[in-house]
């Protein structure tokens, strides 16, 4: 079995392009030296025909990109029965799998020259290429993004993305514990730092020999492009420091923004806000995230348009939006930059005690912004959504953060994903919603089931609103009121509401410019 897998492998590594078939025998040799084997069996029903003679190989018409996952699962199993893997949970099984998948991924050198030499014909040629060659060397696992479920959801703000993350392998107790006992590690400092290209992992930090990074100059300074191994939507990419530096808006940030969508103009890109509660997960390395996707708040309208003295030429509106979201463009990216530097100068220092906003509180600053950068019909486009972190005892976990009765959907930090309304809610769900499905159905107490009590109330509320609830209409309408709720999030983290206060307040802030 172990002897197949190994020309399956070889073969896959062909026809995705990771190797050549020159590269054959090569591969199968270093396959059989990390199975710990001396000779692959060569028979005449799986061969390939080299200068006449008869070489280990495989029929290219009997494997297909979809068996990679199968391919693995064989020699993963193989490799823990004779003992080269020690541990069979997920965690030794991703190491090893992808230490694998190194053995087929070209060097570095070899990737970037292709995707350079790509980008002189295309910018989107060279992505298209990179963004295939992650998935193929399984560095983005498409048999695990395709487990993730997804959905959209009309709302009064257009069509929001729901997705429940299945994507990211769910570690068993033993697994947790050993990697709380493992040798702490201060290399490579984050899971973003460059150093991670080629790295074996180790039980508390994952295995990158199949990843590979595109050095990209970014305002006269050494950035570097990668894909999510989580792909929550397409080509959902990572644009990162080469230093490991912390996060920071600032004047160079919206520089670097516009920078980037100059040199890849069929991608966004963005930055998560600099502060805790409002900001990303990674504060420690300045990172950027972008791809080729158009989420709701994209296609959201302008709907009050203000001129801010000095900067005629930069269209600038509100922008219809659950969060407070102004929207700028120009074809002119000093006026933009400048513009945008004046309102996150305003902002930072901004306080409005009636709409409860504070610039800081004991000498902690709570005021940042979200910036997301397009480049679109000819001009450059900045959403800067307006950030606070600020907590009080009633909302310890941010005043502007999803506040406690929507806890039971949503209770992690909204980050620039979620901003755009792309929902990125935890896998538990899964399982929640299935056991309230049949709850629901059923007409079960749901508070008095354990698993389902903290969803009882949001049950409460939006069932009598349905009047046929059956098995047919039963996963649409939790669906719905899934979404709905993401809707809310969103609310609670706009610092201006969307009622005549909150349009007041906003118009106040824009006043102040």
């Amino acid at each position: 079995m172990i002897q197949e897998a190994i020309k399956r492998l070889t073969e896959y590594g062909i026809i995705t392009g990771l190797i050549a078939e020159e590269d054959r025998i090569y591969t199968i040799n270093k396959l059989l030296e990390l199975f710990d084997l001396d000779e692959i069996e060569c028979d005449t029903d799986v061969t390939n025909e080299t200068d006449g003679e008869k070489t280990a190989g495989t029929d290219a018409a009997s494997v297909k990109v979809g068996d990679l996952e199968g391919i693995l699962a064989e020699m993963l199993d193989y490799a823990y029965e004779k003992g080269i893997m020690p541990e069979n949970d997920i965690v030794h099984r991703d190491l090893f799998d992808t230490k694998i998948m190194g053995l087929l991924t070209p060097r570095p050198s070899e990737v970037i020259c292709r995707f350079r030499g790509l980008y002189d014909k295309s910018p989107k040629e060279a992505t298209d290429f990179y963004y295939k060659f992650s998935q193929d060397t399984d560095y983005i696992r498409r048999y695990r993004i395709a487990k993730d479920m997804k959905w959209t959801v009309e709302t009064e703000y257009g069509t929001l993305d729901i997705t429940i993350n299945l994507s990211k392998p769910e570690k068993d107790p033993k697994a947790i514990a050993a990697a709380k006992l493992a040798k702490q590690s201060g290399y490579p400092k984050c899971l973003l730092c460059k150093e991670n290209v080629g790295y074996r992992g180790r039980l508390n930090h994952p295995a990158r020999q199949n990843h590979r990074i595109m050095p990209v100059t970014i305002q006269n300074s050494a950035w570097n492009m990668q894909y999510s191994p989580y792909v929550y939507y397409n080509e959902h990419c990572i644009v990162f420091n080469s230093r490991h530096i912390p996060m920071k808006i600032e004047h160079g940030t919206f520089c670097k923004l516009l920078d980037f969508v100059e040199q890849f103009p069929h991608y966004f890109v963005g930055s998560n806000a600099d502060l805790p509660i409002v900001g990303g997960s990674i504060l420690s390395h300045d990172h950027f995230q972008g791809g080729s996707y158009e989420f709701a708040m994209d296609r959201a309208p302008v709907e009050r348009e203000f001129t801010v003295k000095g900067f005629e030429t930069v269209e600038a509106g509100i922008v219809r939006w659950p969060m407070s979201v102004i929207r700028l463009r120009s074809g002119d990216r000093e006026k933009l930059t400048e513009l945008s530097d004046l309102i996150l100068e305003k902002w930072r220092a901004y306080t409005d005690e009636e709409a409860f906003i504070f610039a800081e509180t004991d000498g902690e600053p709570h005021n940042t912004i979200t910036p997301i950068a397009h480049y679109k019909d000819g001009k450059f486009q900045l959403d800067l959504v307006l950030r606070d972190n600020i907590t009080t005892p009633e909302h310890p976990l941010g005043v502007y953060h999803p506040h406690a009765k929507l806890h039971h959907i949503k209770k992690e930090n909204i980050g620039l994903i979620e901003v755009l309304g792309l929902a990125i809610l935890p896998s538990r769900l899964k399982m929640e919603m299935g056991l309230l499905k049949d709850a629901i159905l059923e007409k079960k107490d749901i508070r008095s089931i354990e698993a389902l009590e903290k969803h009882a109330d949001w049950v409460e509320e939006f069932l009598p609103n349905y009047t046929e609830v059956n098995a047919d209409t039963i996963d649409g309408i939790l669906q719905k009121e899934i979404g709905l709720v993401f809707c809310q999030v969103l609310g609670d983290a706009g610092v201006f509401k969307r009622d005549d206060a909150g349009k007041a307040a906003f118009g106040r802030f824009i006043s102040s410019l």
